[in-house]
């Protein structure tokens, strides 16, 4: 089960946190800041695109329609459990079409919708964003972890 957002982030935090709840009415409810409902829902949508397996998915539908096999050979490490459920959840969500051709065997092949093509650019820029700052992430866990290491001494 995905854990309740309690803030989000997009340019500045648009979403209340739990400290927000002591803040006074009129503070809540300021011009232009999003509800609970909004808030809940935009905690939802970016737990499924920013999931691991969607970006995946996403990924390799850009090239055109895939077989469920070839996408599951092409995502290392995806079990098949974990595909079928992602891919459940772009399909409701309106990111991917599942097309069923009447064959024996049955054949199935998925492919980006427009809104499912719409969310490649964004995903680009993030990929680009780790491609560019890999090492100084690297660098900086692997400082953390030796200083939680000493600590432990």
């Amino acid at each position: 089960m995905p854990q309740e957002r309690t803030q989000v982030f997009v340019r500045t935090r648009v979403c209340l946190t739990k400290e927000d709840s002591k803040l006074p009415a009129a503070k809540i409810a300021a011009p232009g800041r999003p509800d609970a409902d909004t808030c809940k829902a935009l905690g939802n949508i970016l737990d499924r695109v920013g999931d691991k397996w969607t970006v995946m998915v996403v990924g390799n539908l850009s090239d055109g329609p895939m077989r469920f096999n070839a996408l599951q050979r092409a995502i290392a490490g995806v079990s098949h459990r974990m595909l079928t459920l992602t891919l459940r959840g772009l399909e409701r969500d309106g990111l991917v079409k599942r097309t069923v051709f009447a064959t024996v065997p049955p054949r199935v092949d998925y492919e980006l919708t427009k809104l499912g093509h719409s969310l490649r650019p964004p995903l680009e820029v993030l990929a680009g964003w780790v491609q560019t700052n890999r090492t100084s992430v690297e660098e900086a866990r692997k400082a953390f972890d030796q200083s939680e290491a000493q600590d432990d001494t």
